[in-house]
């Protein structure tokens, strides 16, 4: 008869062993194992887009007092890179603002605002501005008025 193998045990805590480091080019293999805290395991890479909209939630949460307050609803919406006609000579634009039922609905481009920064501080920087200025454009604010980093 087979014995039944016995209750399974999760495994907590950092990894037996070292890290492996192969022919130089970094350490491989999991970092994060699933523990208490973190039962499915903590994610160790975020797509550059999952960044940028993690990002823009996160700014957007920091914002939200003013769209409890505002009578116009406003939509939030990410997009790569715009469609532009054939002939376009004017810089490519980081966002629009279309009206929606209801609203407005401000649509950010990542692609033109990640190639205008030189770091990830600017990229959030110009996140703050492009949104902050859609937004008081929108509601009739000054900028200033609505950013809550003061």
């Amino acid at each position: 008869m087979a014995s039944e193998p016995g209750p399974r045990v999760p495994v907590h805590g950092p990894r037996p062993g070292a890290a492996r480091d192969r022919r130089g080019r970094g350490p491989r293999g999991v970092f994060s194992l699933p523990g208490p805290l973190t039962p499915h395991g903590a994610p160790i890479h975020r797509t550059p887009r999952e960044a940028f909209d993690e990002l823009v939630a996160e700014i957007l949460t920091r914002l939200d007092r003013h769209f409890a307050r505002e009578p116009d609803h406003v939509e939030v919406a990410i997009e790569e890179a715009p469609l532009l006609p054939y002939g376009w000579d004017e810089p490519v634009p980081r966002s629009i603002v279309n009206p929606a039922p209801g609203g407005y609905r401000i649509v950010l481009y990542r692609l033109p605002i990640i190639g205008r920064a030189r770091s990830a501080a600017d990229v959030e920087d110009a996140v703050w501005t492009v949104l902050l200025t859609r937004l008081a454009e929108v509601w009739h604010h000054d900028p200033e008025d609505l950013d809550p980093r003061d």
